[in-house]
């Protein structure tokens, strides 16, 4: 009789431990899946990479009307050392409403994931458990990559894009006398990225060699809307400089 009320006693402390190991993961389950939809990596921007070391910004979208919001981007500065916290600004609301916030990091080793809490809640973006590394893209629809001064006569411009469609339309935009007359040149697809992004690129040929009046952005046309990659209504210019 002994033996048998421990058997059934047993019985139920499995049954009561697996009822709440099914609840810990739906619990989990739904949180990361919050977290996904409330905050995410925009876009990047690479500003200085020279002697191994890269200077990066950091945008990140929020969506969420919680009053007090603080977004962090938890960085590896360099293998073997702790981790660095760089504290996310408040930068412009999206036309949908959603906020961008912009972090600056310099590291080593790239990677990083980005924390948000909110009225006491704490979220994490980590790209799906892999962390972010090299991405230009996270949920913007395009982005510039930079790569350095501006040269004319001669000058590539680079973009990365999310695969909206197969069919798109994607031109660069530029101007060597400050907008007072513009051209309109395509660019042209150049490999898929492992996130499923595109980089497209474009060859720029003027004969000058002037660049104080230059300016350029870039336009994706895809099932009939257009998105604008111009550096948050500011354009690109020929002052940015990456060090190769």
């Amino acid at each position: 009789m002994t033996k048998h009320n421990s058997v059934k006693k047993m019985i139920s402390i499995v049954t009561v431990l697996s009822i709440l190991v099914c609840a810990f993961f739906m619990f989990t389950g739904t949180t990361a899946s919050a977290a996904t939809g409330t905050v995410k990596m925009y876009s990047t921007e690479t500003y200085f990479c020279k002697y191994g070391i890269t200077g990066t910004y950091v945008y990140v979208q929020t969506k969420d009307n919680a009053a007090n919001q603080q977004v962090t981007v938890h960085y590896n500065y360099l293998k073997g050392q702790e981790w660095r916290d760089s504290d996310a600004e408040y930068f412009t609301t999206l036309s949908d409403g959603s906020k961008l916030w912009k972090a600056y990091i310099t590291s080593y080793n790239t990677e990083y994931a980005i924390k948000y809490v909110a009225d006491g809640v704490t979220t994490w973006d980590n790209n799906n458990g892999k962390n972010y590394k090299s991405e230009a893209l996270g949920t913007a629809p395009i982005t510039v990559n930079r790569s350095g001064l501006i040269y004319l006569p001669n000058q590539t411009i680079y973009a990365t894009l999310q695969n909206y469609a197969y069919h798109k339309d994607v031109k660069v935009r530029y101007t060597v006398d400050n907008w007072a007359s513009y051209k309109d040149i395509p660019m042209h697809y150049v490999s898929t990225n492992e996130n499923g992004t595109e980089n497209w690129t474009a060859n720029i040929q003027e004969n000058t060699f002037d660049t104080t009046g230059f300016a350029y952005c870039v336009s994706y046309t895809v099932n009939g809307t257009t998105f604008w990659a111009n550096n948050f209504n500011q354009n690109y210019n020929a002052l940015y400089r990456v060090y190769p």
